[in-house]
């Protein structure tokens, strides 16, 4: 159930990037900022407004803080990892 679930969000949202994110993040809220000004778009899913979700992504990923990002422009989603690891990628791809 717990990589079907991410699938079905990569699925369901026709966006650039997935990113799950959580209240008072200064990190999420510097990573809506980068996307936004590199004009990506992206689907968010709060930890905060989604109970059992964050040990769901955690069980899936290993990767324990927020955000959680996954850029869903290939053929199968891939995850990027947290802001640091998002802002490295993307300097890489332009």
């Amino acid at each position: 159930m717990s990589e079907a679930m991410i699938l079905d969000h990569a699925q369901e949202c026709g966006t650039d990037f997935l990113i799950y994110t959580g209240h008072f993040c200064g990190y999420c809220r510097a990573l809506k900022n980068l996307l936004n000004n590199r004009e990506l778009s992206f689907t968010e899913y709060n930890f905060d407004e989604h109970k059992g979700m964050r040990q769901i992504v955690v069980q899936v990923t290993g990767h324990r803080t927020v955000p959680v990002v996954f850029d869903l422009r290939g053929d199968q989603p891939m995850f990027i990892g947290g802001f640091d690891e998002t802002n490295r990628y993307l300097k890489k791809r332009s």
